[in-house]
């Protein structure tokens, strides 16, 4: 098997959660690792079993329409920016990458 993540994912401030087509969890990062450690070593799972059914359904849409989802949440007293997006092999839809990002509460915010 091709090696599909790059080293820098690893050593990222961000938490990286990789899944396939399928939605099985096929690389976590080690701040992904923590986020979800309660669970245990969840890769190899199917990534739905983490989420309620409105995720759920948002996960099967972009894997089926090819598309991207961005929101943001308030978890543990902290504010996190949370990018998905499909990742592409030979221009298919291979499966998804999630991008989770604290927001510092004094980020600054530009208008360009």
């Amino acid at each position: 098997m091709e090696k599909l993540i790059p080293e820098w994912a690893e050593g990222l401030d961000c938490a990286v959660t990789i899944c396939d087509r399928d939605a099985k969890i096929i690389f976590m990062n080690e701040r992904s690792r923590a986020t979800f450690a309660r669970h245990g070593d969840i890769i190899g799972h199917d990534l739905l079993q983490y989420h309620p059914p409105r995720a759920q359904e948002m996960i099967k849409k972009m894997l089926k329409e090819d598309v991207s989802n961005c929101y943001t949440i308030t978890k543990n007293g902290q504010s996190k920016l949370i990018f998905q997006s499909p990742w592409r092999k030979d221009g298919e839809v291979a499966g998804l990458v999630e991008i989770s990002i604290v927001v510092p509460s004094d980020a600054p915010h530009y208008t360009r």
